[in-house]
Formats: C-alpha cells, structure tokens, sequence
C-alpha cells in the first residue's frame, strides 16, 4: 500500500516544483497564450508550458516506483512523443494533421511494445474476440487518438482539463486495485498526483495553462492505461468502464464532431460551443463551471466503479443523473432568457 501512496505524492511534489520553472521557461521562450479571439475565456496573455511539469512529475514518479516491463517503457515513450507534440504546438503551432499524425505514431509506438486493443470480452458469454493484428491496430489508434483529443478538447477554463484528469485518474486507479492490476493503478496515480500539484497554479485566477503539451499528455495517459492488462477487456463490462470513466469529455468531443457535421463546418474547427462555453452562458462564472464539471466527472466515476462492481442499476442510475444534470446546466433556459425571448415575439 506504502508504494501507491508514494507514487502520489512523488508525482504531486515534483509536478509542483516544476511548475514555476516551466512557467519561467514560457516567459523566455514566448510561449504565451495571447487572446486574439472570443473563444478565448481569459483576457489576459498566460504562459502555456505546464504540461513539462505534468509530464516530469508523472515520469519521474514511474520510472522511481514502477519495475521495467515492455508496456510501461511503451507508454512512457508514447507520452514522450505525444509531449513533444504539444510542445511544439504551443510554441510554433501545428496544423491538426500534423498533430493526428503524431498522435497516431505513438499509438504505434504502444502496439510495438505490447499496449493494444487486441479483445475484447463477448456481451453475455464468457469468451473473447481477438481481433487480426491490423483491426487491432487500427482500434487502437482510434482509441489513443480519441482519448487524447478528448481532453485536449476540453481545456477551455482554468483548471478543467487538470481536474478532470484526476478524478479520472484516480477513478481508473482505484478500479485497477479492485481489480489486482497494480502497474495500472500505479501509473494512473501518477497521472492524478501530477495533475493535481499543477492545479494550484492553475486553478482560476490561472497562472500557467498546461497547453497542448499538457491536455495531449494527459489523454494519452488515460488512454494508453486503459488498454494495459485487465483494463483492456477481462470481461465484457470492463470494456466500456474508461468510456464511463471519461464520459463527460468523450461526450463532449462526439457531440462537438456531430455540431459541426451536421452544420457543415470542418471537424477539427474550433467553436465556443462546448459544454464548458455553454455552462459559461447561463450565467455561471469560471469556478463554478469547473467545480460543477469536477462533480459530474466524479459521479460518472462513482458510476464507473458500481458497473465494475457488478452494481449496474446503482451504475446506469448514477449516469442517468449526471446527463440529466448536463441538460440542466447545458439546454435550459434561464427565466431572463425566456423573458426575453417573450418580449421579443411581442
């Protein structure tokens, strides 16, 4: 037990230590967040180099604690890869190809060293369906590339996509426990302990955003852990749990997709239509949207942890709660809204 709680905390102090020097770093560099557009929430220039300290604070805690094996050392070289990316986006600025492309390298990175979707369990039967190696392949890079994407998608407000990282982190974490996966459990701590001891610093009023580098990080992490060993599939209920864990930021990135299909926009194209910009709209301000965010991510973890469980009423009742609650937030109107829409029909 000694080992979980010292990956944690490993990962938080380093992640923290560093934050300050990657925030200096982007001041020299000029790797600033300049808000030249309205999507943007804040209205002041931001360093965006945090996601060096995220990514120092979560390989550091692993290499330290975990014992070498082909899958971490897959994932540890993916990450590094996928850091880099974003790095460069946030200096120089990539196109969205160059940043897919990069995404799908370290997804092979992962299949060459063991890391991928190669079963998955059989709905109401015992079994497994393995896949041909290039149907694996493909699944997983879909799966890596998704998974990123989706947290990178939501980083709009301070200390979003770092807090949401975490709890599904830590939701992954304690599931592998349950489920006697210690290398999982080991690295998502690190990936929580990272998050969190770069949220103080950017939590609102941020001082550093994470960036590219950060928000790809991230979802590469819970990506790639999601795949190693019992997480990929020892059951058929356990390949839908990290889609549970990750819920609000997949639905997010598939009804953004759908938005912008439907409207004829280019896929990849920006828009301050995320469920973050929509809170924002109702009246809300930045600390609010986000904690309201941190407690759905939290009851879809809860959620995530009831189905493992085999509690699926608990489970799908949890889930249904929390997209009521999305719609609330989201698709209501407030009573001055609709006043307004009155006065304008009259």
């Amino acid at each position: 037990m000694f080992e979980y709680i010292f990956i944690f905390l490993i990962a938080a102090v380093t992640s923290y230590i560093f934050t300050p020097v990657a925030l200096k770093l982007a001041i020299k560099i000029g790797a600033i967040d300049v808000p030249v557009d309205n999507r943007r929430v804040h209205s002041t220039p931001i360093p965006r180099l945090g996601g060096i300290a995220i990514y120092l604070g979560t390989i550091i805690s692993i290499i330290w604690i975990l014992p070498f094996s082909l899958e971490t050392t897959g994932i540890l070289v993916g990450g590094t890869i996928i850091l880099v990316t974003g790095i460069i986006d946030d200096i120089y600025k990539l196109s969205p190809w160059a940043k897919l492309t990069c995404q799908a390298a370290s997804a092979i990175v992962l299949f060459s060293f063991g890391v991928r979707i190669n079963f998955i369990g059989i709905p109401l039967g015992d079994g497994y369906f393995y896949f041909p190696w290039i149907i694996s392949l493909i699944a997983t890079i879909i799966w890596i590339a998704g998974i990123t994407n989706t947290i990178n998608l939501i980083d709009g407000l301070d200390g979003l996509a770092a807090g949401v990282a975490a709890i599904a982190a830590l939701s992954l974490a304690y599931i592998a426990f349950i489920n006697e996966s210690p290398e999982v459990a080991l690295i998502t701590l690190a990936v929580a302990g990272s998050s969190l001891g770069f949220l103080p610093y950017n939590f609102n009023p941020a001082k550093i955003f994470m960036g590219d580098g950060g928000s790809l990080f991230l979802g590469f992490m819970l990506a790639a852990v999601s795949i190693v060993g019992p997480m990929k599939g020892a059951a058929a209920i356990a390949t839908v749990i990290p889609v549970l864990v990750l819920g609000l930021p997949i639905f997010d990135t598939a009804f953004a997709i759908f938005r912008r299909v439907i409207k004829g926009r280019p896929i990849m194209e920006a828009d301050k239509e995320h469920l973050h910009h929509r809170i924002l709209s109702k009246g809300m301000d930045q600390k609010r949207t986000v904690i309201v965010f941190y407690t759905l991510s939290g009851i879809l973890g809860i959620a995530a942890v009831l189905v493992n469980n085999n509690m699926f009423v608990y489970g799908f009742i949890l889930i249904g709660l929390t997209f009521a609650l999305v719609y609330v937030f989201t698709y209501t109107k407030r009573e001055d809204e609709i006043d307004e829409e009155h006065r304008d029909i009259h």
